[in-house]
């Protein structure tokens, strides 16, 4: 399963620092957001068959599913949401975490969130969903690596 098309950047720095720059050139977060709803629809596409409850990602109100595949020398994750939002927020993370080796997923804090100052603007239960999505593909990191 490693038709992914992530990662976009060599390294989760980079991935990090082009995402500060594209959020950089909108203005206010009307802009932003839907810069996101476009970034979500770019997600590639998942399988309805794995759109599972085994797969679901509980904490997120929306549907989320993520399955992860790989070892710990590359890690990819496919995931969607039936929210317009969540999946540009899904893209990001991927973005950054998808299609790394563990090592780097675990060494890797997820700044971009405050650098586009995307805490101040999720609602607490998009918040909580996002924590949750990235609590996954770490845990899935560390589970993978040890």
């Amino acid at each position: 399963m490693n038709d992914s098309a992530f990662p976009l950047e060599s390294t989760p720095a980079e991935a990090q620092s082009a995402i500060a720059e594209e959020f950089a050139f909108f203005g206010d977060w009307s802009e932003r957001y839907q810069y996101l709803i476009d970034l979500g629809r770019k997600l590639p596409p998942m399988p309805d068959e794995l759109k599972t409850e085994q797969h679901r990602l509980l904490g997120c109100q929306s549907m989320v599913w993520i399955v992860p595949s790989g070892d710990a020398s590359r890690l990819d994750f496919a995931a969607a949401s039936d929210s317009a939002i969540v999946s540009g927020l899904i893209y990001l993370a991927l973005r950054v975490y998808s299609g790394r080796s563990a090592a780097q997923i675990l060494a890797t804090d997820p700044d971009y969130i405050a650098s586009i100052g995307l805490a101040k603007h999720l609602s607490p239960t998009r918040s909580n969903g996002l924590a949750a999505l990235l609590a996954f593909i770490r845990e899935t990191a560390q589970r993978v690596s040890s």
